[in-house]
């Protein structure tokens, strides 16, 4: 997962018309050379110094050049002004705007140590999952915490941290690749959890450049961490047994998405859980492990705000991505009377959905190729989504 501080970091929409805005009188006089750089890739037909939170001044018109040449003129200026540029477009006019922002965010040095500690205790806290999944399928009773082996966990806590780690390097190296400073993964720890995690992020430290890369490090996590989630899925599935499901004790079963059943498809050949023989797989710790990397991933890829998928929508389909909050709010809101345990996430999707993070230079499109994969990103998201992840099956 993306934590994005600095890709959008005011409060005014430069996409809509300011709602309130005064006549310029100091503002561009204290940025000498401004104005006249402005006019050599714009035709300026307005100016405005709207009143929110470190915007200085706004230029409407038309650009006289690419947007992506514009910003490239742009930048040493921007730099030497100690300014950042916003280059957008307003959709009903197509006029473009060039927003200005006060104060660069220089990012600073940090210590790789706190990164290293929650490694090692996410390590231990999937051991110690993994190990009670071992108890459970050796039918061992633990009483307490000391009846656990913390060592037969490897299995999962090994599995599982190399899928999230592929994700967020994924992430990271995209990042770098196109000179974005990141921090290296946080990971979150939670032994008591079923996961044994709530998963990982990490944390861009500057604006990204247009939508093409914010594009590749939006996509880049998933990608990876697809690439181990389904081997694993796959291998840990063929080292599993199907077996008849117990009816003297209670037991959560694990949801299917169109993926998953088809992975057991292929595996056992024939649709699982099946409720004629009231049999189903048991899943040993490696297919737990693809399981929730799977789950994890898609999540990630719910085209909202700043998730992953948030990212994808709105550098396919820009400004409009918006228009899609209230339906993907509404399914979620269905998903909960079907399983309450999404209604916690409902209530985080509500809140923190709504704002998408958006590239210095909002106006160039995303290249026909990045679109095609982010097309395949959706497909994706439908074919692992889980509709009901854990289900609870009371003994009878």
């Amino acid at each position: 997962m993306l934590n994005e501080q600095s890709t959008r970091n005011y409060e005014y929409d430069s996409q809509d018309t300011p709602q309130n805005t005064e006549t310029l009188s100091t503002p561009e006089s204290q940025l000498p050379g401004l104005r006249d750089a402005i006019d050599t890739v714009m035709m300026v037909t307005q100016v405005e110094a709207p009143k929110a939170p470190q915007v200085a001044i706004q230029y409407t018109g038309q650009l006289t050049v690419d947007a992506d040449e514009a910003f490239d003129r742009m930048q040493p200026v921007f730099e030497k002004l100690n300014v950042h540029g916003y280059f957008t477009e307003k959709p009903e006019t197509h006029d473009h705007q060039i927003t200005i922002l006060q104060g660069r965010y220089e990012p600073k040095p940090r210590p790789w140590w706190p990164n290293a500690l929650l490694l090692a205790l996410t390590l231990l806290s999937l051991l110690f999952v993994g190990s009670s999944i071992q108890a459970g399928a050796d039918n061992r009773e633990v009483s307490s915490l000391g009846d656990l082996r913390l060592y037969e966990g490897w299995p999962y806590a090994l599995s599982l941290i190399l899928i999230l780690g592929a994700h967020e390097l994924g992430h990271y190296f995209a990042a770098r690749r196109h000179n974005v400073s990141v921090t290296l993964p946080y990971f979150i720890p939670m032994p008591f959890g079923i996961f044994g995690t709530l998963g990982a992020f990490i944390q861009l430290r500057e604006p990204m450049r247009n939508r093409n890369v914010l594009f590749d490090v939006g996509v880049a996590g998933p990608l990876a961490g697809l690439v181990f989630a389904v081997p694993i899925l796959l291998l840990g599935l063929a080292t599993s047994e199907v077996q008849k499901v117990p009816t003297d004790e209670d037991i959560l079963r694990e949801g299917n998405s169109i993926f998953y059943a088809a992975s057991k498809v292929l595996v056992f050949g024939r649709f699982l859980p099946d409720e004629e023989s009231n049999e189903d797989v048991m899943i040993n710790q490696l297919a737990q492990a693809g399981w929730t990397g799977l789950f994890v991933t898609a999540l990630n890829l719910i085209p909202l705000g700043q998730l992953d998928g948030g990212h994808v929508l709105y550098t396919l389909l820009g400004p409009r991505a918006a228009k899609l909050y209230w339906p993907i709010i509404g399914t979620f809101v269905v998903l909960s009377l079907i399983n309450s345990a999404w209604i916690l996430w409902t209530i985080l999707l509500f809140m923190l959905g709504r704002y998408y993070a958006r590239p210095m230079e909002d106006i160039t499109p995303l290249s026909t190729r990045r679109r095609l994969i982010g097309y395949a990103a959706i497909v994706i998201l439908v074919l692992i989504f889980i509709p009901n992840p854990l289900e609870f099956i009371q003994a009878e």
